[in-house]
């Protein structure tokens, strides 16, 4: 009996527990004053909490980063609330956009509730839908060759600024058409450049266009980009450093044309001394000629003239010779 009391009360113990445990977990309660602020407007965070309650307030801005954080503690009520941050004017630092408020419940197993607010030029009393605005954008080169690796770059904002985040949660589904139709994933492949800025690098086996689709997901905004890139059997690096070749090619050849040409020009003046000097050579030849032909034509007066002077003395020797014979052949 005794037992079965004991049971009974540990039975209700457990229970009553249990209902302290799920008041515990949705104790935490946080609001902000408005949904849009200005420069120079306060945003005040209120609500409840348990008790004496240690409460962490953060505020994120809209690339994810903290861009404010405080501590405070619930009063013994459980009631607080807290002014996090003064907004200041528009800088690099706090640009418009989308920001998130969260607050954390130290004691009640770091349960948290989050909201966002708009931080805008003017906090018109016009309803503005807090939405995030995700842009993606995709910078792949327009030319490859098959088996050279490529790099694909991606940048992801959020209102401008830039998204800093586990690649394989901001951009696990992003993949690449190839040329045949098929799909492969790059989910895994990312590695991180700077915050929000992201590249991956990927190998092209064969011919033909290739379709890089990114697509970034990030607190529940969804963007998408594309980049296109044809593959060819060579790059234009290759191309390039072909034509740089022929130009080489082309130079050696003119520079060998040119010596070419100057031995021939040398050749020509060789030539035209040759030809002058043949020349001078022929004008010799013909001086000699005439005067040669003048000599032939001296000695042939010389000639007449020794003919006129030895014939008549030929001839008296003659006449001379024959009358010794008369007169000897006389006298016999």
């Amino acid at each position: 009996m005794n037992r079965l009391k004991t049971a009974t009360i540990l039975f209700f113990f457990l229970i009553l527990v249990t209902n302290l445990s799920m008041v515990q977990a949705f104790a935490l309660q946080m609001s902000t004053d408005k949904q849009v602020y200005s420069d120079g407007q306060p945003l005040l965070v209120y609500g409840t909490a348990l008790p004496n309650e240690p409460l962490i307030i953060r505020l994120f801005a809209p690339d994810g980063t903290i861009a404010k954080f405080d501590q405070i503690t619930a009063d013994n009520s459980g009631g607080f609330d807290h002014i996090l941050i003064r907004w200041p004017n528009a800088t690099t630092n706090f640009a418009y956009g989308t920001y998130s408020v969260e607050t954390i419940a130290s004691a009640e197993k770091g349960i948290s509730q989050k909201i966002d607010v708009k931080f805008a030029q003017s906090s018109s009393l016009v309803q503005i839908p807090i939405q995030r605005t995700l842009s993606t954008i995709v910078f792949a080169p327009q030319t490859a060759a098959v088996n050279q690796p490529i790099r694909v770059f991606v940048q992801v904002t959020s209102d401008g600024v830039l998204v800093a985040g586990s690649t394989t949660k901001l951009l696990g589904t992003s993949h690449v058409h190839l040329p045949d139709g098929t799909v492969v994933s790059l989910g895994d492949s990312f590695q991180t450049l700077h915050q929000g800025i992201y590249y991956v690098d990927y190998t092209p086996p064969e011919e033909g266009t290739y379709v890089f689709h990114i697509t970034a997901f990030d607190q529940g905004s969804i963007s998408q980009g594309s980049g296109v890139t044809v593959v060819l059997k060579q790059n234009i690096e290759g191309i390039s450093n072909q034509i740089i070749k022929l130009n080489s090619v082309l130079d050696s050849t003119s520079q060998e044309l040119d010596k070419l040409k100057s031995e021939i020009g040398g050749f020509g003046q060789v030539l035209n001394s040759s030809q002058q000097s043949v020349t001078q050579a022929n004008q010799h030849i013909n001086q000699s000629v005439s005067s040669m032909s003048v000599s032939v034509n001296n000695l042939e007066a010389a000639s007449g003239q020794f003919n006129s002077l030895f014939l008549p003395v030929v001839a008296l020797i003659a006449i001379i010779i024959a009358l010794q014979i008369t007169i000897l052949a006389r006298r016999r």
